[in-house]
């Protein structure tokens, strides 16, 4: 994730400004009054390098690397000293995974115009990708001089220094990147990771709260286990299914198998006491009767489901969602009212809805249901 993350800080946004001529209708010539004055001469054509230039910029801000590179290597041939275009290949290059050719044309750069920011930052993140730790902390501490607050730096600064077993140095980077920008959810993500592994819970944990209510998927897998254990917060059972749910739906595997897991004890499959299956079974209920919060409108009854109600509303999409939640959450009433959606549909739901299919075959191969025939 670091790369992917990294990688995407160093891509420009290059808008091209496309002018538009008009032809105006033909007319008789004007006698040329006292104030008259000769056309303006046309602007001329841009530099064949800065043509080239801002071609490579806009194929690397569309993620187009190789006609980027192609592009950026050409106005760099035309123009030996045009540093910016120098820069850029360096960050196609990497993004292409041709990391020594990276190191090479940065390296140029930087022997060029040793005060280019811009590509000594590009640099580190080139050699962090070898894993060239000591070489990396080098470039980013001269970037830092230049820019105590260039935010990048900062964030790849933290990566490199857990790397080389800073912790303390990871857990300061940090937390200066989100002194300077507290929206920065990674870093936050980064923060609480780092201060789990120190056995920090007590300090990890509202880090890893607030990059899960901002939607972070990893953080609230982590709030999740957080919950669960009882790790820097009262232990909740309830409240640790929320969130995997809510990380799960967002493609966290570690999320999903949590909540397996936690669905076998309910259901006293394995080797767990009799008190542990009683509150797992009693954790997915309350979670349950938690999901009518989000629906101030309704009224919940002890016989009813969520999905239902909202299906008798019309709300279609909402139902279905809820419905296939309940159901994860052991209700069987919901995974009946779905068996009955996906044989005959419903006004606005078509019969075989795939949503449906994909809930009813991880049920069947969890063991939930049997399998579709």
């Amino acid at each position: 994730m670091m790369t992917r993350t990294v990688s995407r800080l160093f891509l420009l946004l290059v808008l091209a400004l496309l002018g538009c001529a008009t032809v105006p209708t033909a007319a008789p010539p004007a006698m040329p009054g006292a104030d008259a004055r000769p056309p303006a001469p046309p602007e001329p054509a841009p530099p064949p390098a800065a043509s080239e230039l801002e071609r490579g910029q806009a194929l690397l801000a569309r993620g187009e690397m190789a006609a980027a590179a192609s592009a950026l290597r050409e106005a760099a041939r035309l123009q030996p000293d045009l540093i910016a275009a120098r820069t850029d290949l360096g960050r196609a290059l990497y993004a292409l995974g041709d990391l020594d050719a990276a190191v090479e044309e940065l390296r140029a750069v930087l022997r060029r115009q040793p005060d280019a920011v811009d590509a000594r930052l590009a640099l580190a993140t080139a050699l962090v990708a070898r894993q060239e730790w000591p070489a990396a902390r080098e470039e980013l501490e001269r970037v830092l001089r230049a820019q105590p607050d260039r935010l990048e730096a900062r964030y790849v600064l933290g990566v490199v220094r857990y790397a080389r077993g800073d912790a303390a140095g990871a857990i300061e980077a940090y937390r200066r990147v989100l002194a300077l920008d507290p929206s920065q959810h990674d870093a936050r993500y980064n923060l609480a990771l780092v201060l789990k592994l120190a056995r920090r819970e007590a300090e990890a944990t509202p880090e890893f709260l607030a990059a899960a209510q901002a939607g972070h998927a990893r953080a609230q897998y982590f709030a999740g286990t957080a919950y669960a254990a009882g790790l820097g917060v009262e232990r909740s059972l309830p409240a640790a299914i929320g969130w995997w749910f809510r990380a799960a739906e967002q493609g966290v595997a570690q999320a999903d198998e949590a909540l397996i897991q936690l669905r076998q004890v309910a259901l006293g499959r394995g080797r767990s006491a009799p008190a542990e299956r009683q509150a797992a079974e009693q954790a997915f209920a309350e979670y349950r009767a938690g999901l009518w919060q989000h629906f101030p409108e309704l009224v919940a009854t002890a016989d009813d489901t969520l999905g239902a109600a909202l299906l008798r509303q019309g709300r279609v999409g909402e139902a279905v969602a809820m419905l296939i939640r309940e159901a994860s959450a052991l209700s069987q009433p919901a995974q009946r009212q779905l068996e009955t959606l996906y044989e005959h549909g419903v006004d606005g739901l078509s019969a075989r809805d795939p949503r449906i299919l994909s809930y009813m075959n991880s049920a069947a191969a969890e063991g939930l249901r049997p399998p579709l025939r």
